[in-house]
């Protein structure tokens, strides 16, 4: 089995990189929880909260303190679903659900991180931050080129104690370096943007077993975001509109994030918007242009079926 990618859109990504048949690098979390049978317990956030020491309990045990942070154990498709902010005990009796629980509200800045790990050692990492938007959106992604030593000295820690044996990508979410989720696989949105010869490195480290990527001249990189509104009916952009986009250096790729002939109530998208497409560049003014240029497209495509629909026949 080669790098399976559930969706079409970044199969741009994966389509030329040789992979042996019999290996499997999932880029998904259903994926990932049916490949790494002995670990897929770090989906169970509450585990990971306990394995942290954080004072931390299902519903039905209350805290002693307030305000906490509430989510869902489990929940692979839409992994921030569900989750708010108990500010009191009032609010809390009144917020239960079967299969949530609570841990402390940490502050501080939220970062993604791809680790590769070989036998529970981190061998290379890259942190991204996202710029957040109002519901649940976000504007763009700055993937860091610099280290973040404290995230990778307490996460490598982490990965030495409870992934024994584990050799493949992880992802960690950390808010003030401490986990709040682990994913058994790496972010599928831009590794493009993590220099040549990166995907080789990848299917390497699950075929043999070993990190082999030299990572030289790190820059950061950018995945900027186009929302559009709920309820309407996007058309997919032409690929000749698409290559004019790619003539720009700075552009590394572009994705339209959305199935045509699915319904558009039937994408998991944020409250906040639809999103339709990912601009992943080298120079954020480039992609803020790039995604500029789609969004009059996308707004011309849909004006023109307005103007149609409503045409005298």
């Amino acid at each position: 089995m080669p790098i399976i990618e559930n969706d079409p859109w970044r199969m741009q990504f994966f389509s030329k990189v040789s992979c042996p048949e019999d290996v499997a690098v999932p880029t998904d979390d259903g994926d990932a929880y049916e490949l790494f049978s002995k670990y897929r317990w770090v989906y169970n956030k509450l585990l990971i909260a306990e394995s942290q020491g954080f004072e931390c309990g299902p519903h039905g045990v209350p805290p002693r303190k307030f305000p906490v942070f509430s989510k869902p154990i489990y929940n692979l498709r839409g992994m921030g679903s569900g989750s708010l902010v108990f500010q009191t005990r009032e609010d809390y009796s009144k917020g239960l659900e079967p299969g949530h629980f609570w841990m402390p509200l940490l502050s501080g800045e939220h970062i993604s991180s791809d680790v590769a790990v070989v036998d529970n050692e981190a061998m290379w990492w890259r942190h991204v931050k996202g710029k957040p938007l109002e519901g649940g959106m976000f504007d763009y992604w700055i993937i860091e080129a610099e280290a973040r030593p404290d995230i990778e000295q307490y996460c490598g820690d982490w990965i030495r104690r409870h992934l024994k044996g584990f050799t493949g990508m992880i992802n960690l979410e950390t808010i003030d370096n401490r986990i709040i989720e682990t994913h058994l696989r790496f972010s599928d949105q831009w590794p493009d943007l993590y220099g040549s010869g990166w995907l080789d490195a990848l299917v390497e480290l699950y075929s043999n077993g070993q990190w082999n990527f030299s990572d030289r001249n790190r820059r950061d990189g950018f995945s900027v975001v186009l929302f559009g509104g709920h309820g309407l009916q996007y058309n997919i952009v032409e690929q000749e509109f698409i290559d004019e986009l790619l003539k720009d250096p700075e552009i590394s790729s572009v994705q339209i994030t959305f199935h045509q002939d699915k319904k558009p109530e039937l994408h998991a998208m944020p409250p906040g918007g639809f999103r339709l497409a990912i601009v992943n560049c080298m120079n954020l003014e480039a992609g803020f242009k790039a995604r500029e240029r789609l969004a009059l497209h996308f707004w011309s495509t849909q004006n023109l079926k307005a103007s149609q629909v409503d045409a005298p026949q």
